[in-house]
């Protein structure tokens, strides 16, 4: 039995959380970066959706239902991606109003992105944290 056996996908679920946050975390750092920047545009990274389809889809036609290789023959019935295959859509989030010097990025709204990132980033890190403190515990057996 497969580490995907013991924990149903969870593992590959919250890795690629992390790994989209820290994608996401990076462009909301260059946001603020660029916040004198004339004609700077802020960008974010949208995943979540396409996060909670792989996993719909997944759970619909059974955990090993999808393909894992662009080369392989395609599966019937599985509409959605793999979890693994998750890339995240980058799009621009202008300002409602933007600057005289076309700068669209607003400091408050940037930090506050980037607190809530940091704090979803945080809870998963924690998540993978428990799941591999519970499999050390079965593995040493005690509670």
């Amino acid at each position: 039995m497969g580490i995907d056996g013991i924990f149903g996908g969870t593992i590959d679920v919250l890795s690629k959380s992390i790994d989209m946050r820290a994608k996401n975390q990076n462009l909301i750092a260059a946001n603020v970066a660029n916040a004198e920047t004339p004609n700077y545009v802020p960008k974010s990274l949208a995943f979540e959706q396409e996060l909670q389809g792989a996993i719909k889809s997944n759970q619909k036609n059974g955990q090993g239902a999808t393909e894992t290789n662009a080369r392989h023959i395609p599966l019937r019935g599985v509409r959605g991606g793999s979890v693994a295959s998750v890339s995240g859509k980058i799009i621009e989030k202008p300002a409602k109003t933007p600057g005289r010097d076309g700068n669209a990025v607003e400091l408050e709204n940037e930090m506050s992105r980037m607190t809530e990132n940091q704090v979803m980033f945080n809870a998963s890190v924690q998540m993978l944290s428990k799941k591999f403190d519970g499999l050390r515990t079965a593995i040493k057996g005690g509670l």
